[in-house]
């Protein structure tokens, strides 16, 4: 959990340097989502880098490399959670997507994922406390991911065509 929170300072102190990986096409969104997302708790930048490189790149092909590095770095809260009960326990949407997890993890971290919401981390925490494979994890917070950023990327693909200055 230290090691959690430690990196999520580190990466939200340093986004403003981050976005520079933008300029390095796909690989540069994937790298910049996997570091947004490895922050626990803290905004990061992910979801605007995505819309505006939706209006440069192909939409499609920044939706996949930003959904593979959001799910990568959603690893760091799943990971949390192994040591993370003791903190979150007492909070009530705690309780209430712990039940969620326990009735339907897959549909959970698939819903939780596709939309953006701040409850995604808590949902990896609550995942790594009931040890859902790791594998399972991925996929679906893949999967929702990919829902998210293919939305976001083509709306960056339609709405920055219609400014006069960015086209």
């Amino acid at each position: 959990l230290a090691l959690a929170i430690s990196l999520s300072i580190l990466i939200y102190i340093y986004k403003d340097q981050a976005e520079q990986f933008a300029i390095y096409g796909y690989p540069g969104i994937f790298l910049l989502s996997l570091l947004s997302y490895a922050t626990v708790f803290l905004p990061a930048p992910g979801i605007a880098i995505v819309f505006a490189m939706g209006g440069v790149f192909n939409p499609w092909l920044v939706a996949l490399a930003a959904s593979a590095g959001a799910a990568l770095g959603e690893l760091l809260g799943y990971l949390a959670g192994f040591g993370g009960q003791v903190v979150t326990e007492r909070i009530n949407i705690y309780n209430r997507l712990t039940l969620w997890m326990q009735k339907n993890g897959k549909l959970t971290i698939l819903v939780l994922a596709a939309i953006p919401n701040p409850f995604f981390d808590l949902a990896g925490f609550i995942a790594g406390n009931l040890k859902m494979p790791v594998l399972q994890f991925l996929f679906w917070c893949w999967i929702g991911e990919t829902i998210k950023m293919v939305f976001f990327a083509m709306a960056g693909s339609r709405l920055i065509g219609l400014i006069p200055f960015l086209s």
